[in-house]
């Protein structure tokens, strides 16, 4: 059974002092760098709605 999504809410705070730092900048518990865990977590969204897409062709 498909999931349709009617809205969308997203709330995003934006910091603009110079100097400020992103929030969780730098290295995580894990140790990767976060750029490295958002190019993976971006690269795996985009594989998945590829995915999606493809079994739509095919019906």
């Amino acid at each position: 059974m498909p999931i349709e999504i009617k809205e969308l809410h997203i709330h995003v705070s934006v910091d603009t002092s110079p100097g400020a730092k992103p929030a969780g900048a730098g290295k995580n518990a894990i140790g990767a760098d976060n750029d490295e865990v958002r190019e993976a977590i971006v690269a795996e969204c985009v594989e998945q709605v590829l995915q999606i897409l493809q079994n739509k062709q095919e019906r």
